[in-house]
């Protein structure tokens, strides 16, 4: 069972069962826990080879036991997700902890404008349980309507779920409008029916001045 300490720490509450987190967000644990490095963003040899040439890196340990285990990451905020069968979205690096029956891997989602090729692959969750992400402030969570696209600055997005398209437009961003704009830079444009999770701070991203 996921529940939340604060806004900042992640309790989860295992009876044998297991989870699978970024490797060093545990801070705390009672009871009877047991550690194992895993190799994260895909499962098999597909994922492996998926990760060398995304770079969706992800340094992820699997936790086990019986007992209560504390997670939090450089006093980010946490937000639960559960799923029911669907699949999320998410950046590797807002990624905080799934439940081990969650199944992870790796997607296209398309040319960003980054000429180094970067940032082209996201994170996928998949599957019946829950899953902690992290964000810089409180996350908001956007509704996306056929009638009512979204747009995004990159850096401020965290994950999306539903049955959404996406795709980038290059060359304006929200900083433009402000004479702040440079570089390489690009919106991501969602349409269709889901949500989309975005943050109140903005990351450095590799598409530019964004």
């Amino acid at each position: 069972m996921f529940r939340l300490q604060g806004s900042k720490v992640l309790a989860v509450e295992m009876t044998g069962d297991a989870v699978k987190a970024k490797n060093g967000s545990m801070v705390a644990y009672d009871g009877q826990m047991s550690f194992k490095k895993l190799s994260g963003g895909g499962e098999g040899l597909r994922g492996m080879v998926t990760r060398r040439l995304t770079g969706e890196q992800m340094a992820v340990m699997e936790v086990k036991g019986h007992g209560t285990c504390w997670f939090a990451d450089r006093a980010t905020e946490i937000n639960l997700v559960r799923l029911q069968g669907e699949k999320l979205y998410v950046e590797s690096s807002n990624l905080l902890v799934t439940d081990a029956a969650l199944r992870t891997g790796t997607t296209f989602t398309g040319l960003r404008g980054a000429s180094q090729g970067n940032g082209l692959f996201t994170t996928t969750v998949e599957g019946h349980g829950q899953a902690a992400i992290m964000s810089d402030g409180p996350a908001v969570v956007l509704r996306v309507s056929p009638q009512y696209p979204l747009t995004v600055d990159p850096g401020a997005y965290i994950a999306h779920q539903g049955h959404l398209r996406q795709s980038f437009q290059s060359g304006v961003t929200f900083r433009t409008f402000l004479g702040e704009g440079g570089g390489e830079a690009f919106q991501i444009r969602f349409e269709g029916d889901g949500l989309v999770y975005v943050q109140p701070s903005e990351r450095n991203t590799i598409a530019g001045d964004v």
